[in-house]
């Protein structure tokens, strides 16, 4: 998501920030350059022009140019217009009205409506402990309702029984009435869409509305269509009161233009992104996180959250235990492979860490995919629980066999033992210092942020470079190879 967006855009800053002084010319020039770097993004050019003007007058005052560090002060305007283009705050879900309360999801066919409808639905159910009925408008589409029928037994969420032949309106009176009389907190109305905007779609949509009185409306849209989604959106304000949007395949989008147009166009907040086909696939939208992807501050906040999602508490507790003695086995290696796969893969977590942006990108260069981890994790699966207890008895015949049993090569294998071997080397260093806790007070003491060098790596942070750490540990931590499993 972004990607290409913010590398244009680090480019431009890592100029202005290499320079010890600004002139207005500098400042402008550099204007000129993220405005086309957001035209190249597929934003819309009403967007672009607001922006730009926005950035421009508060980027040539005195006070900036004047500044210290004035690189840094324009980087922290663009940080700040970015968020407000975004919508500032986050926005959430509106459920307080008197149950049930209706949730209606709109826009063309092939958005991902009904997916988006079962994702939110088993979100509300896990996270919320809310009762939730899900219903299917969808009578045009082949098989839609059957859909969401199958969805709403993966998630454990009940649907409304499907009438052959029933109409949109009259089955969204239907599902109102069963959702009052059978108790449920939220009712997920999932529309009918269209290939394109018609009369036909509008009428039909606008009927629905006024039939359940949604408390939400909100518009899924595919990131992955660009500038026509922004097109879409317009379309659909005109002709429904929305009071949210969500946009789907953010994953798979690496220019971002459709996200940083839709509150402008519709007026109304993004509320989630759709990250994946899963169903566990949705997050919502930080403004604020976003902004700080795009520019390369990271996103801690949300890597801190996503981990506590997938980590399982038992396990970190031992983990952190065998850490503290400086012990570190294969055993170990794999689980924390495992847990990087589950939080996204390597890519994600290197965009969600502060100043690790050019690491993202000579990472993808020397082909250190998420293919890498699985690799990595068979050849820790090819050893014998020996060997992945004491990986220091892996003589030249047990590499030879390990490779054979994974598909891949001695070379491989190698690269693999040294990595542990530099990770266990690490480990014994932390001990010597006094566990994690004598690392942090190395950078300060204050946990976390300290180390970040403010809240969440803010343009002002001090952060510790990865040179900086390696330093402290002896050349040790993070030393990853960088042509590991190079294509």
């Amino acid at each position: 998501m972004f990607d290409s967006l913010s590398d244009r855009l680090g480019k431009v800053f890592d100029r202005l920030r290499g320079r010890g002084a600004l002139s207005e010319a500098d400042v402008r020039e550099a204007m000129r350059e993220v405005r086309t770097a957001l035209l190249e993004a597929d934003v819309a050019l009403p967007v672009v022009r607001s922006f730009i003007d926005s950035v421009t007058a508060k980027a040539v005052g005195a006070q900036v140019l004047r500044s210290v560090t004035p690189g840094q002060q324009v980087v922290k305007i663009v940080h700040d217009a970015l968020v407000e283009m975004l919508g500032a705050e986050t926005a959430e879900l509106n459920l307080a009205t008197t149950p049930p309360a209706v949730i209606m999801l709109v826009g063309l066919q092939g958005s991902g409506k009904t997916t988006t409808t079962a994702k939110i639905a088993r979100r509300l159910t896990a996270r919320e402990h809310k009762r939730v009925l899900m219903a299917s408008l969808d009578v045009n589409r082949p098989a839609a309702q059957e859909q969401l029928a199958v969805l709403g037994e993966q998630t454990g969420v009940a649907t409304l029984p499907i009438i052959t032949g029933q109409q949109p309106v009259d089955i969204a009176r239907r599902a109102l009435q069963a959702a009052k009389l059978q108790g449920f907190d939220v009712l997920m109305l999932d529309t009918a869409g269209r290939l394109h905007v018609d009369d036909a779609l509008m009428s039909e949509m606008q009927a629905v509305h006024r039939e359940a009185a949604p408390v939400e409306t909100l518009l899924v849209v595919d990131s992955l269509t660009g500038q026509d989604a922004v097109n879409v959106a317009s379309a659909f304000t005109r002709q429904v009161p929305l009071t949210g949007v969500i946009l789907t395949r953010m994953d798979g989008d690496a220019r971002g233009g459709a996200a940083l147009s839709m509150r402008y166009v519709t007026g109304q907040p993004i509320k989630f992104a759709g990250t994946g086909e899963k169903l566990d696939g949705l997050e919502e939208f930080h403004p604020q996180r976003v902004a700080g992807r795009i520019l390369g501050m990271g996103d801690i906040v949300s890597l801190v959250e996503r981990a506590a999602e997938t980590i399982d508490a038992e396990d970190a507790e031992k983990m952190a235990a065998k850490m503290a003695k400086g012990e570190f086995d294969m055993n170990d290696l794999k689980a924390q492979l495992q847990q990087m796969r589950k939080m996204g893969g390597l890519g994600a977590l290197a965009g969600m860490i502060p100043g690790m942006k050019k690491a993202q990108a000579a990472m993808a260069q020397s082909g250190m995919d998420d293919k890498v981890l699985i690799h990595m994790e068979a050849i820790i699966g090819s050893m014998t629980p020996k060997e992945r207890a004491k990986p220091e008895i892996m003589a030249a015949k047990r590499k030879i066999r390990v490779a054979k049993g994974a598909g891949v090569t001695v070379s491989e294998v190698n690269k693999l033992l040294k990595m542990h071997m530099e990770m266990a080397g690490a480990m014994k260093k932390l001990k010597k210092m006094g566990g994690l806790g004598g690392l942090a007070k190395m950078f300060g003491g204050g946990g976390l942020e300290s180390m970040m060098g403010g809240a969440g790596g803010t343009p002002g942070g001090a952060m510790p470079s990865m040179a900086d750490l390696q330093k402290q540990l002896g050349g040790q931590l993070g030393n990853i190879p960088p042509n590991l499993f190079k294509k």
